[in-house]
């Protein structure tokens, strides 16, 4: 079987083409059915002989709709095409493919802040102005707490990754005195 990313990559892009300038109010909707397409249960649903691809589409344009969330023409035309060609799995990576694509096209970035403590919101503001100028977009910044980092950050920005942490500094100095 093909990548999810190859199988993906096709549906993410002709959303963003299709959606145009409305593609950013299209990324929630999407992230549901990510979120719902992710679930055991509606994915050994789906993978029953027995259900008709429709039957499948209406459970997860209805589960999401009984959330409070309309579907846009165009993300449950995306649907339907993922259901009817039994590509239900690859829905979270479409999402995550959409995602990125709206971002590239907004000019931000995800990024993932690794510390070993907690970082107040001043200190964040300040670390982020700083990661924004360093790699010159605009940053979405998610922290995550690793205590093995022992101080410092590592951050995460697509395939970019600036390590500060002692751990790394530790690594670096172990690799010198092997050497």
């Amino acid at each position: 079987m093909a990548e999810l990313a190859t199988i993906a990559r096709p549906y993410a892009e002709a959303l963003f083409e299709s959606a145009g300038p409305a593609a950013a109010a299209l990324a929630p909707q999407l992230a549901g059915l990510a979120a719902l397409a992710a679930s055991p249960e509606l994915r050994r649903y789906a993978d029953d002989p027995k259900v008709a691809p429709a039957q499948v589409f209406e459970l997860a344009a209805g589960a999401l709709q009984s959330q409070g969330t309309a579907l846009d023409p165009k993300v449950a035309n995306l649907l339907r095409a993922v259901v009817d060609n039994g590509r239900l799995a690859a829905l979270p990576e479409i999402a995550a493919q959409f995602a990125a694509r709206v971002n590239e096209a907004g000019g931000v970035s995800d990024a993932v802040l690794q510390s070993a403590f907690p970082l107040a919101p001043e200190q964040l503001g300040g670390v982020l102005a700083a990661l924004e100028r360093r790699f010159g977009r605009r940053l979405n910044a998610r922290v995550e707490l690793r205590p093995e980092l022992i101080g410092g950050l590592r951050v995460v920005v697509g395939d970019e990754v600036l390590d500060t942490s002692v751990q790394a500094r530790l690594e670096q100095m172990k690799a010198a005195l092997i050497s």
